[in-house]
């Protein structure tokens, strides 16, 4: 099937799972072991393990992912305006691979109506906790990042328990160019204005150099953020299984999944040796088992967040990674 038909019906029966009472019955087997309970950002957490911005571009199934065990779950990236993304296709599976390629270019509905699907999702009890990932919007100049983010925040910062700055996919024109701190910091300084006390990260690339690794670290601690998140898709193509020629007829787009998981972890120890011990540090990047998600806590993790494993590992994922964590927690 489509890669992007697939991810339609799984999310339309996700959404069904707490509409017809199924979700509850569920979360009776996939609720995190105690044991995994995790504080970071002032919040609590039911496990260190949740799923990456990607997957809930609306909004619509907080409640239903929560059911199948993620303790946290990261919508967006939301846009302020409108936006139906690129052209299909624009999705592609690498199985040989267990990764992904996509373009999909914030697709999404706009801030003001994800606002109302998340002033819904907080009113509900046993609700995982909801980060909101906000994105600039296609159309607008990079010049005018800061006032596009902002909307975003207004609209958003109130339903978010915590907020994050994606200036890192690479399929918005010129978003990357935010990683240059003299055009982050306005961005930073806009939407913290209508943050207030919702905590405030920044989602980078993998595509950054080491030194540039250090730098945006340290930056993030002398800029007031709360955290980082580390890191998204990469645009490159090294060391892949799958057939140049398949990988070439996919084309541009983001790669996610297990070709990620080297460089990610990279970033990660660059990051952790450049912030203070308590600073958040989100790893997210070829993370697909419970040993996975525990190097990326032994290496300096705060919490773990995975996306492209879903595709490939089915509905009980989460459940999976989160009873093998409390094996670890419990063998130690």
């Amino acid at each position: 099937m489509d890669p992007e038909r697939a991810h339609g019906f799984a999310y339309h029966a996700i959404r069904l799972l707490p509409i017809l009472g199924i979700g509850s019955v569920v979360s009776r087997f996939t609720r995190p072991d105690p044991v995994l309970a995790t504080r970071a950002l002032g919040l609590s957490f039911p496990s260190p393990f949740g799923l990456a911005a990607g997957f809930d571009k609306e909004a619509r199934i907080i409640r239903g992912l929560g059911q199948l065990g993620f303790g946290h779950v990261e919508v967006g990236t939301i846009t302020a305006l409108e936006q139906p993304g690129n052209p299909q296709p624009r999705l592609f599976r690498l199985i040989a691979d267990r990764a992904v390629i996509n373009r999909m270019g914030f697709n999404n509905a706009g801030a003001k109506a994800a606002s109302g699907e998340l002033r819904v999702a907080r009113r509900r009890s046993h609700r995982p906790v909801i980060g909101v990932n906000i994105g600039k919007s296609r159309v607008v100049d990079l010049d005018a990042a800061a006032a596009d983010y902002h909307e975003s925040a207004r609209l958003l910062a109130s339903y978010a328990d915590y907020l994050v700055i994606n200036i890192s996919s690479p399929n918005t024109p010129g978003l990357r160019a935010l990683h240059d701190l003299d055009r982050l910091q306005p961005v930073i300084d806009a939407v913290r204005s209508e943050a207030g006390s919702v905590p405030l990260l920044v989602k980078i690339s993998p595509d950054v150099t080491d030194e540039d690794a250090r730098e945006l670290g340290a930056f993030a601690v002398s800029s007031g953020l709360d955290g980082v998140i580390a890191t998204n898709t990469t645009i490159g193509r090294s060391g892949l299984r799958t057939p140049e020629a398949v990988v070439e007829a996919a084309g541009a787009g983001g790669l996610s999944g297990r070709p990620l998981a080297a460089r990610s972890i990279e970033v990660l120890r660059l990051l952790r040796a450049s912030v203070p011990a308590d600073f958040c540090i989100i790893s997210v990047g070829g993370v697909e088992t419970a040993a996975d998600v525990q190097r990326r806590l032994d290496a300096g993790a705060t919490l773990v967040q995975g996306y492209t494993g879903f595709l490939y590992r089915g509905p009980f994922w989460a459940h999976s990674i989160n009873r093998g964590l409390a094996r670890i927690r419990r063998s130690h």
